[in-house]
């Protein structure tokens, strides 16, 4: 395995984010001309005599930015694992009295659900015996040039489709290497069947889900090869549905077992450009989590 995690390359990751976030044109970006914020944050920042960009104009870029929320709201019912239980919410404290609450004057609720609900976070630790927890992982890998591989059309003509180096290469034909530390997701449209558990599960009548997911080759190329630092993808499983039927998970236990983390159950990924954004993945930090649902997002280029 190619270690990536390293000083050096987390302050490659860092200079990448800037170029991508001020230069249009940098790594696989959008190639229209400059807008006239970015133009004076090129300019104030060639004649810096340090070369440095400021925070606050990072911060002025990126109001000029459109974002892109890619997480499920989260409720009971929702499509999940079907080996895990539904959620529950119960209100404790209610602005007005109530006889069912134990107090009055503010709204507070008791949720009650397994880690892997909704849009969330798979660490190490889920699948690898003493593998990180999710306080364990670094908030430098939280954000990430955003890699989306769209093969929604092939899945709409099979739904067990499963991603090949083929889609990759076309990829890499046409944006470049898939940068190091990116977020790679794979676009199926699998999310519109959202809420719909039946539908996301697609089981036909012998009781065998069908659809898509990654394939071995294409997760080892984009982690041992090109260095990413994690991915995720619109099922609940990275696994393909003919796979995870027989309880085989061997594709999310490769991602785990390398000590990257992933996402499951993404939405909105037809609303991104296949290059040149930013992720943004955040999540809570339980002590020695093993997964918890997460809030992701893209800024657009």
């Amino acid at each position: 395995m190619i270690q990536i995690h390293t000083t050096c390359h987390q302050r490659i990751a860092a200079l990448t984010f800037l170029c991508l976030l001020v230069l249009p044109g940098f790594s696989g970006c959008s190639q229209e001309s400059p807008s006239p914020v970015s133009e004076v944050v090129a300019t104030e920042a060639t004649q810096n005599k340090t070369g440095e960009i400021s925070l606050a104009q990072v911060y002025e870029v990126l109001q000029q930015k459109k974002f892109v929320d890619l997480t499920h709201a989260f409720e009971p019912g929702i499509p999940h694992w079907p080996g895990f239980p539904d959620e529950s919410v119960k209100t404790i404290y209610w602005y007005d009295k109530r006889p069912d609450t134990l107090g009055s004057g503010f709204f507070a609720q008791i949720y009650c659900h397994v880690g892997q609900w909704g849009t969330h976070a798979d660490p190490p630790a889920h699948f690898v015996k003493g593998g990180r927890t999710l306080d364990e992982i670094s908030v430098k890998e939280m954000i990430m040039p955003l890699v989306v591989f769209d093969v929604h059309a092939a899945v709409e003509q099979n739904p067990d489709y499963t991603i090949t180096m083929d889609d990759v290469r076309q990829w890499e034909a046409q944006h470049g290497p898939v940068p190091e530390n990116a977020f790679a997701v794979m676009r199926t449209d699998w999310s519109k069947r959202w809420p719909d558990h039946a539908a996301m599960q697609n089981k036909d009548k012998n009781g065998v889900a069908h659809y898509p997911g990654w394939s071995l080759d294409v997760l080892k190329y984009l982690y041992e090869v090109r260095g990413i630092t994690a991915s995720g993808h619109e099922t609940t499983d990275t696994d393909p549905g003919s796979a995870t039927t027989e309880d085989e998970y061997s594709l999310e236990t490769y991602i785990l077992s390398q000590d990257h983390y992933q996402i499951e159950l993404l939405t909105n990924l037809d609303q991104l450009p296949e290059a040149g954004a930013l992720a943004v993945v955040t999540f809570p930090k339980p002590k020695g989590g093993s997964g918890f649902p997460a809030r992701v997002f893209a800024i657009l280029p």
